[in-house]
């Protein structure tokens, strides 16, 4: 792959987040055992703001321009509420592991998402591997996950919350242009608190009582808010925007498998052999997507 020193740092700030965003699973399951589905989404937000606020002010962060305030507004609703609340309500349904395969399409939707939106060319090697990785992810649907952990609901649920965080992520991405990632998330979530505090209260009050505070709930609820709603779009949209978001983005099938490896160490959950066998194809697939990017430089 002939890449440039600026987007093989892409590749690696995009790795890391991935990284980062692979816990986001395996945290949630264990922030259900103390707090509602929709409170592990709502209080997302509330967490990464005790770091975003902070930061903001230290660096006197100017007020974004209203024209850029609709693209915000449309990353916040995918990245603070549709995500978050789809893929909760999925994890009362079925395992993280299951849902980390089927949530690996996310890279195809992402670079369909940014070919649309940024008219970048790419070759039809690139198309072929995205496609071939999706393949793999839907045999897998099909197959109930090698009997284990399947469900429509669920599922449709992963699906749905997949479209609309990837559509989000190329929308985040293009604000990159203007202002650094880290600005973005902060934006983002700084928006959605108006919406959250209330929410998160309300939720709170309502539900509070049917559930038991243990240590996993406390550490999944705030890795969940720090760390998947936060900290990892400092890497991730700073990859997106050196590497280029429609290659940049496949290095995101590595997701699943990182999830995988996190369900097994903290959930105990069983990884079946289909699962190990997609997991290597998706690998190859990623591989090829990024070896792709020297072809799309020369029909250039």
């Amino acid at each position: 792959m002939h890449l440039t020193r600026t987007e093989k740092l892409g590749m690696l700030y995009a790795l890391l987040g991935v990284f980062l965003f692979s816990l986001s699973l395996p945290m949630t399951k264990w922030a259900l055992e103390s707090f509602d589905p929709f409170l592990t989404a709502s209080s997302r937000p509330i967490f990464a703001s005790m770091i975003a606020i902070p930061l903001m002010l230290f660096v006197k962060v100017k007020k974004v321009p209203k024209q850029y305030l609709k693209p915000l507004i449309y990353t916040m609703l995918g990245n603070a509420f549709i995500w978050p609340v789809l893929i909760a309500l999925a994890l009362h349904r079925t395992t993280s592991a299951h849902i980390a395969v089927i949530s690996s399409i996310m890279p195809l939707s992402t670079a369909i998402f940014a070919v649309m939106r940024t008219k970048t060319q790419v070759s039809w090697q690139f198309w072929a591997a995205s496609i071939s990785g999706t393949a793999l992810l839907v045999i897998f649907s099909i197959s109930r996950g090698g009997g284990s952990g399947g469900d429509l609901i669920a599922d449709a649920l992963t699906l749905g919350a997949v479209i609309a965080s990837a559509y989000c992520y190329v929308e985040g991405a293009e604000l990159t242009k203007i202002m650094p990632g880290w600005q973005v998330i902060s934006w983002v979530v700084v928006l959605a608190l108006p919406i959250c505090i209330p929410g998160s209260l309300f939720i709170w009050s309502q539900t509070h009582t049917q559930h038991t505070i243990t240590v996993h709930g406390l550490v999944g609820i705030t890795m969940i808010g720090v760390s998947s709603m936060y900290l990892g779009f400092f890497a991730w949209y700073r990859g997106l925007k050196d590497a280029g978001t429609a290659h940049g983005s496949q290095v995101q099938q590595l997701q699943g498998i990182m999830t995988l490896g996190w369900a097994a160490l903290l959930l105990g959950e069983k990884v079946t052999l289909p699962m190990i066998v997609i997991s290597l194809g998706v690998i190859l697939c990623v591989l090829w997507a990024l070896m792709s990017r020297q072809r799309t430089l020369e029909m250039s």
